[in-house]
């Protein structure tokens, strides 16, 4: 569509332990049992829809891609071959070089493993030294202690509190905080990630 699109293209990402795919129907299943793990779509700070919801989630990333904002991905462990969750590039702002990672979720089982680490050295990656971002973006739920903790663990910095931010859901008003990794950090972030990684 526009140079958001042409930056945005589908693309598999690989590393040891995980590898992202662009989203597509091809997953439903296993994004349902991912779901499932957990009842992920039970918390209330998160958004991951309930498993009767998933065509409806895939379709719109997919509407969300054609629209040059958004690149959905499936989330998946290599040792398996499962679908583990979701991650996605967002609100991709291309003329100003920022873009957001977000709507990630993982699957119970999975949680705190190697998966999630790989997957955003993986994508931080791609932003950084593909894209050419100038700056990533990580927004989570106030209340989401054990994502703003994993999002500080990558190296991001917290920026402050987007206060009424959301309306959740459930009609709560959500405050999100907001984090970002910018490119002269990058090499830092990326020796940190790495060496957690080994």
């Amino acid at each position: 569509m526009d140079n958001g699109q042409r930056m945005l293209q589908r693309i598999v990402l690989r590393g040891q332990s995980v590898r992202l795919e662009p989203l597509s129907m091809d997953h439903h299943d296993g994004m349902c049992a991912a779901i499932a793990d957990g009842q992920l779509w039970d918390l209330f700070v998160t958004l991951v829809p309930n498993p009767d919801d998933v065509p409806a989630f895939i379709k719109q990333a997919e509407a969300d891609f054609h629209n040059g904002i958004s690149l959905a991905f499936a989330t998946i462990d290599i040792a398996s071959g499962k679908v583990v969750g979701s991650t996605r590039f967002m609100k991709a702002d291309i003329p100003n070089k920022r873009i957001e990672i977000g709507f990630t979720f993982i699957a119970a089982s999975y949680q705190k493993s190697r998966i999630n680490t790989e997957a955003k050295l993986l994508m931080l990656t791609h932003a950084f030294e593909t894209l050419g971002m100038n700056r990533v973006e990580l927004l989570t739920d106030y209340l989401n202690t054990n994502s703003r903790r994993a999002i500080l663990r990558l190296g991001a910095k917290e920026e402050g509190i987007l206060r009424n931010h959301m309306v959740m859901p459930n009609g709560r008003v959500r405050d999100s905080v907001l984090f970002s990794i910018i490119a002269n950090e990058w090499a830092g972030v990326k020796l940190n990630l790495q060496d957690k990684l080994r």
